[in-house]
């Protein structure tokens, strides 16, 4: 056999030797974040068991809490009406449109199940991020590590707040507005309970999945795809898009009450610029000492 011959096989066995390590380093991988995902589901499973037993505290307070006139934003908001009066009476909300009817034989099952296992993700979405962390946190050099030391305290708190604020504000705005709102007095309102759970399933879910902003802005200036200057550029695209969600949501055409729903998204999306800055005068810095040793 020629030098050529054994060079070219011997080159042909290492790309192979190679390619079947990063197989298995793949492989292995896969394996490492299926266990961690089976860790999550098992954490969010017996979130839902928990759920399952108080089931009707739940149903009760939480799911219907929106459908009813004493309900705390309701309360709330009548409260302000009482101190400030030039706000207008049709802030006070006394009574909730609109009715909720079962037309499937497992309706009522379904219900239960879906809001029991809807608990059971919010509750553990936060050892979610747990497992997520520990399944990255191998691959990052030190510096990464403690940049991101508090990647879910921090996501776990801005999801919370987005639930509570979805639930409390939007959620309970939306299903005033959407159960009152009628366009011809021969139709009567009245809905199936799988629309409403989805409706509060949507709202508020959303809303904390859009309290994350800060947490994936951070991200994509890490990897460079966000710059503070670009989210400066888009503020007034964002402030529309802001004032349009908040328009939709409120239940009267007044400017307070719409700022009220808008106010946080503001401030959500002038936090982000804040951490795109914070991550760029890092990177700058690191260059700056890179290129003076």
């Amino acid at each position: 056999m020629s030098d050529t011959k054994k060079n070219l096989l011997t080159k042909a066995i290492g790309q192979k030797s190679t390619t079947l390590e990063a197989e298995m380093s793949f492989f292995d991988h896969l394996d490492v974040l299926r266990k961690h995902l089976i860790r999550a589901v098992i954490a969010i499973a017996v979130f839902t068991g928990i759920a399952f037993y108080f089931n009707e505290e739940i149903l009760d307070k939480i799911i219907f809490g929106p459908k009813k006139p004493d309900f705390w934003t309701y309360r709330m908001m009548c409260k302000l009406v009482e101190h400030f009066p030039s706000l207008g009476k049709d802030m006070c909300i006394t009574k909730i449109n609109g009715e909720i009817i079962n037309t499937e034989m497992a309706g009522q099952f379904n219900l239960q199940l879906n809001v029991c296992v809807m608990c059971g993700i919010v509750l553990g979405f936060p050892y979610l991020l747990w497992e997520i962390w520990r399944f990255i946190k191998p691959a990052l050099h030190e510096n990464e590590r403690k940049s991101a030391s508090g990647f879910v305290f921090f996501a776990s708190v801005l999801f919370i707040i987005g639930i509570i604020f979805g639930y409390f504000i939007i959620c309970a705005l939306s299903i005033n507005f959407l159960t009152g709102y009628t366009v011809s007095s021969e139709i009567k309102n009245t809905f199936t309970i799988d629309s409403y759970v989805s409706s509060i399933a949507t709202l508020t879910l959303g809303t904390g999945i859009i309290f994350e902003l800060p947490i994936i802005i951070f991200i994509l200036s890490k990897l460079g795809l966000m710059t503070p200057k670009l989210m400066r550029s888009s503020r007034r695209y964002a402030t529309v898009i802001i004032l349009i969600i908040a328009a939709i949501v409120t239940p009267t055409p007044d400017i307070l009450t719409m700022l009220t729903v808008a106010a946080p998204l503001f401030l959500l999306y002038e936090a982000s610029i804040f951490v795109s800055a914070y991550i760029e005068k890092k990177k700058k810095k690191a260059d700056a000492a890179f290129y003076a040793n």
